[in-house]
């Protein structure tokens, strides 16, 4: 444990004291109070170790730098700066590019500064945000600076020091000035406004108690109840306009009524009277405006939010009427709060009356399973799409969902936005299949289908076995392609299907599902990612038929596989060794292999790590044979496998005796009876030495196969020349071998 004189927040105070005593060494008199004061408090809230790695000199020059960026400021501006602090330039230094921004304090500064540097590309390393009260003179002079504590009534202001990833580029510091005091332009236009946006959404109110819209009592309470419940800060009002439905050129459109505009909706001094947005849609929807009901929507703009959070915009319009007409429109724009979103949904005005429909129309019991499950979806449903679905939209998909349960199923729900802004897609896949990846291929195969531009997305991961991805296109009104939604879901699921998947679905068509289900369970996650990258399922059912034999067997039990690849060139083969308990050496094998008569291209090693078990192995090599030779691997493979096999167990030798089994099909007994002959005529003087008849009976595979079919013929009891019936036969082959040896050596010594 560290001892306290080298903690964090000691080390922290010994370095702020440090940067107080440069003050007092280098500063004015007049301002070193105010200067000490200013540097304890803007350094209060920093985390130690941000301070630690800074030298003492370069907290002073940061904090000094900020002094003398706040000293002038007019009432209601926003001074922003940014650039890259060089001890030569500036008398300090930072490895980072640096904002320093001074403002009127308000809700909101910090996250939306932060987003604008996020939006743009930057990370943040370090964000130093005190609070002071000041006092300015009539032309913005700072004359004294304290804390809020010491002086609760003087204007507030934020001093704010950012850090992000250091811009060489003037025109990239330039634009990143620009972003911030335009998003901290929006941040003073809706806080500034807010009282007189909150009024009006009152006004509404008012006017709907006053005269009711022509529409059912019900559905007019429920939309004032909304209205209302919008005002109980479950809404952060960011922008209002009211505009009049007018026609213009035989078409609808909506006309912003000069001066009504509030927060980030302001007029400015370009804007057209007519909505663009409006104006946008295809005609089907600019209808809606007309018809009486409903009298209120709610959607999500076609803009981010630059305020507070990145999210779009949520959009809220009221109609208006007179006379029974629609005649307008009331449109507030902001955020929903957190408290909107962690309400219950039995709570929320417009979406209560939904979730009851929707409940009473599934006929399912409320304490039912399937009641329950029901009630579970409406509850968790992205509360977003809740307030703007439909009653018929959100029965169709809340009942596919409950359908669902808990099947490890692929499954897509699609709802097109009435006005064409965006497409909403829930996507339900086994919770075990969802990767970063998965999410990535998802995004860009629904916006390559609907055309869109962008597309957002929202991951729900809980304890059931399907994990749900709730993936937002953004599209352009008019232009959103009509797809097949079963296809799209097949092409979802296609890429969603995991090596594991596939490998299930190869037990089940070879196995059978009684005999797979066992196998999956114990092979199914065992393979490595390696594994699964060269050997596709199919082929791995025939590794996985082998490892299962070889795990009943004791440790260090061995199983073989010569093959044919598929793909591979003349020559090319491939061997497989499994292996319980301890992996094989490459020295051990390879000296094997190659006195067989093969060159080893390659190895690969896969640990197969089954759960509570001895860990197994499986080593595949890619073999190439020599020369233009080639082989039926299919009739050779038994005598090659068994023949290594033995090698390998030490029961019988290991030298080039056994390039016979692929040269000259031979088994490993039979191999022995030639070993053997060579042994003894060395011991007889036999001038050549075993090497020589090794080469030769390789060079030769027709005299080898001949030698022991007639050492067969002579000593076997079975079909011997003598002691049999057909001992006349028998004698017949072997004088038809020593002829045909003796052809094959006249010819040779020829």
């Amino acid at each position: 444990m560290a001892s306290p004189e080298t903690s964090p927040e000691l080390n922290k105070s010994a370095r702020l004291e440090a940067v107080v005593a440069l003050i007092d060494a280098r500063s004015q008199k007049s301002e070193r109070a105010s200067l000490a004061t200013f540097a304890r408090a803007y350094f209060e809230r920093v985390d130690p170790e941000d301070i630690a790695v800074r030298s003492v000199e370069d907290l002073y020059g940061a904090l000094l730098s900020h002094w003398q960026f706040a000293r002038k400021r007019e009432s209601g501006a926003i001074k922003v700066r940014v650039f890259n602090p060089g001890a030569g330039e500036h008398g300090w230094a930072s490895r980072h590019t640096v904002v320093e921004l001074v403002n009127d304090d308000m809700p909101f500064l910090v996250d939306s500064a932060s987003m604008e540097v996020n939006r743009q590309g930057l990370a943040l390393h370090l964000i130093v945000h005190p609070i002071f009260a000041v006092e300015r003179d009539k032309s913005g002079t700072l004359q004294t600076i304290d804390t809020r504590e010491n002086q609760p009534d003087w204007p507030r202001e934020s001093f704010m020091h950012i850090e992000v990833d250091r811009l060489a580029d003037p025109a990239a510091r330039a634009e990143l000035a620009a972003g911030i005091e335009r998003v901290l332009g929006d941040v003073r236009a809706s806080v500034a406004d807010w009282k007189a946006m909150v009024a009006q959404l009152r006004a509404v109110i008012e006017e709907i108690d006053a005269q009711p819209p022509p529409l059912a009592t019900e559905e007019v309470a429920e939309n004032r109840a909304f209205l209302q419940w919008l005002t109980e800060d479950h809404f952060l009002l960011l922008g209002y306009r009211r505009h009049d439905l007018a026609t213009v050129d035989g078409q609808d459109a909506l006309r912003l009524v000069p001066g009504s505009g509030l927060g980030i909706l302001r007029e400015s001094a370009t804007e057209t009277a007519l909505s663009s947005s409006f104006a946008v849609l295809p005609p089907e929807a600019r209808a809606v405006a007309r018809s009486v009901s409903p009298m209120m929507f709610v959607t999500k703009a076609n803009s981010r939010s630059t305020v507070h959070r990145p999210g779009y915009i949520d959009y809220i319009g009221v109609k208006r009427y007179a006379d029974g007409v629609v005649i307008g429109e009331h449109r507030f724009v902001g955020l929903f709060t957190s408290t909107a979103y962690n309400a219950r949904v039995a709570e929320v005005p417009l979406i209560r009356g939904k979730v009851r429909e929707v409940a009473a129309r599934s006929g399912l019991a409320p304490g039912s399973h399937l009641g329950k499950a029901m009630t579970h979806v409406l509850e968790t449903y992205p509360r977003d799409e809740l307030f703007q679905i439909t009653a018929d939209e959100l029965h169709e998909i809340a009942t596919g969902i409950v359908q669902l349960g808990e099947r490890q199923r692929f499954r897509l729900f699609v709802r097109r936005d009435p006005f064409e802004r965006f497409v909403s897609c829930l996507i339900f896949v086994p919770r075990e299949n969802y990767t970063t990846e998965l999410r990535r291929r998802f995004l860009k195969i629904l916006i390559d289908a609907f055309d869109g531009s962008t597309a957002d997305f929202d991951v729900l991961l809980t304890d059931a076995v399907l994990a749900r991805i709730h993936i937002t296109v953004r599209t352009t009104p008019g232009n959103v392609r009509e797809v097949d939604r079963r296809a799209i879901e097949a092409q979802l699921a296609d890429v969603a299907r995991r090596w594991e998947d596939d490998l299930r679905q190869a037990l089940n068509d070879e196995e059978g599902e009684a005999r797979a289900a066992p196998l999956y369970k114990r092979f199914g996650s065992a393979f490595p990612t390696a594994y699964e990258e060269a050997v596709s399922p199919r082929q791995a059912v025939a590794d996985i038929r082998r490892l299962d034999m070889l795990d009943s067997k004791a440790q260090g039990g061995l199983a073989l596989n010569l093959y044919r690849p598929l793909d591979g060139p003349h020559g090319r083969l491939g061997f497989k060794l499994y292996r319980s308990g301890a992996p094989i050496a490459l020295s051990d094998s390879l000296p094997m292999l190659e006195r067989m008569g093969v060159r080893v291209l390659s190895e690969r090693g896969y640990q197969i790590a089954q759960d509570a078990s001895a860990p197994l192995w499986v080593h595949d090599f890619s073999l190439q044979l020599a020369g233009s030779d080639d082989i039926d691997a299919e009739a050779i493979a038994p005598l090659f496998e068994e023949s290594f096999a033995r090698v390998f167990e030490g029961a019988v030798e290991n030298d080039d005796f056994n390039r016979l089994v692929l040269r000259a099909g031979l088994s490993a007994d039979e191999i022995v009876v030639l070993r053997a002959y060579a042994k003894v005529m060395r011991q007889t003087g036999f001038a050549l030495s075993q090497a020589f008849i090794e080469t030769t009976l390789a060079t030769h595979p027709r005299i080898a196969r001949m030698l022991v079919a007639l050492f067969k013929l002579r000593f076997d009891p079975a079909q011997g020349a003598s002691g049999s019936k057909d001992g006349g036969a028998a004698a017949s082959q072997v004088n038809a071998i020593e002829q045909a040896l003796a052809h094959v050596w006249g010819s040779s010594s020829a």
